[in-house]
């Protein structure tokens, strides 16, 4: 293969909050009715703002580990996914697990223009999934890269998405050389203080992604923020692009976030507040744009940061899969050491209801085909599940006249 003529850019690169120095903390909040309020004070914002619970040197590497690939500006959107199932290191049993698109109903006269077809996807970082995440079930194979990396071009590559977003991505290099030769463009956000560049033969930084096709859209405008807890800097980040629809000249605006994971009601606060930083940022750049916001909220429907998701009186939103009846079962299945099994609905595509209509959703595979030992596994690079929908711009009354 020869060298790509297309390449995407980085938008931002990685931003200490510190500039000296990181700090780490073992300690867990709220040590008991003993701890301080200074103490408890001073544990909640290490919560809020640090990337990593653990006392290591920070390794700063480039994202060079996928320079062995060079991709063909000439070849297809068959040749390259053919390429990914074949080149998968040979490995046995390596078939993408099945899923099924389901049709949502919807007003055909009310909608105009083509579908957008977009993805949401934590694609799980290659240096947290390899060393820090306990997938015990996993066979180690699997999580070898240059076995996931074929797996995670085909998964995004099968579904033909116009935009695609994405979280935990620590090889952007790699993923935005092989997508260029399919016309797209991508720009990338590193989290500030990512715990994967405390992790030996780390590529960098994890962080928030978004590619676009490049034939169907122009780019108007890209915001990227750290999101705020209380006006703390959090170790969390969005990025924001708007849109121009070649076809219809429409604009949208589409944004993608990470919110903080672990479980707790304190981290469901500060969730929460994520939240309503996240919807203040993206309202005062969407105005009155149509809106799509993907993320991994790590935080299940019935967490207050989803109720503040739907509930913005300056961006009112839905789900893209509630409307279709529910929220699906699960997002993630995964088994991990000291954890157990772990199904959770934490991954989400809020659109404005009052400008786009969903036409079809990406269904989760059946129990069956994940297999027992959950995801990642050698038929799937990431525990979690992507989400597709295909949206619509509704018609307005301009457009009807």
């Amino acid at each position: 293969m020869i060298r790509p003529v297309v390449r995407t850019t980085v938008l931002a690169a990685p931003r200490k909050l510190c500039p000296t120095k990181s700090y780490r903390s073992n300690s867990s909040v709220g040590d008991g009715p003993r701890a301080s309020a200074k103490t408890r004070a001073s544990t909640m914002l290490k919560y809020i703002w640090m990337g990593s619970f653990t006392s290591s040197t920070k390794i700063d590497n480039e994202d060079s580990q996928d320079k062995d690939l060079v991709f063909n500006s000439e070849v297809t959107y068959q040749q390259l996914l053919d390429y990914c199932r074949t080149h998968n290191d040979q490995c046995t049993f390596s078939q993408l697990i099945k899923r099924t698109f389901s049709t949502v109903s919807h007003d055909p006269h009310s909608i105009e223009g083509n579908p957008i077809r977009v993805l949401q996807w934590n694609v799980l970082s290659q240096a947290l999934g390899q060393n820090n995440d306990k997938f015990d079930s996993c066979p180690l194979e699997a999580l070898e890269w240059k076995r996931r990396r074929c797996h995670m071009l085909e998964e995004i590559l099968r579904h033909n998405p116009d935009i695609i977003c994405l979280q935990e991505v620590d090889h952007f290099d790699f993923l935005s050389r092989a997508l260029a030769t399919q016309s797209y463009s991508g720009l990338f956000v590193p989290k500030p203080d990512s715990p994967c560049v405390y992790i030996k033969d780390n590529n960098g930084p994890d962080g928030c992604a978004i590619f676009y096709k490049n034939n169907k859209f122009d780019l108007l405008d890209k915001q990227e923020k750290i999101l705020q807890v209380w006006t703390v800097h959090s170790n969390q980040v969005s990025l924001l692009l708007v849109l121009k629809d070649k076809c219809t000249e429409k604009e949208l605006c589409i944004s993608t976030t990470h919110l903080k994971a672990r479980k707790g009601a304190l981290l469901s606060t500060l969730r929460n507040e994520q939240g309503k930083d996240l919807l203040e940022f993206i309202s005062s750049h969407a105005l009155d744009r149509p809106t799509i916001i993907c993320g991994d909220f790590n935080a299940e429907p019935t967490e207050p940061v989803y109720n503040t998701m739907c509930s913005c009186p300056a961006l009112p939103l839905d789900s893209a899969y509630k409307v279709s009846g529910s929220e699906p079962p699960f997002t993630s299945w995964k088994i991990r050491g000291g954890e157990g099994e772990v199904m959770q609905t934490i991954d989400y595509m809020f659109y404005t209801k009052h400008k786009l209509t969903v036409s079809s959703i990406l269904n989760m595979p059946l129990e069956k085909d994940i297999g027992d030992n959950r995801v990642p596994s050698m038929s799937y690079p990431s525990d979690h599940f992507s989400l597709v929908s295909d949206f619509y711009f509704k018609k307005t009354s301009n457009d009807s006249e």
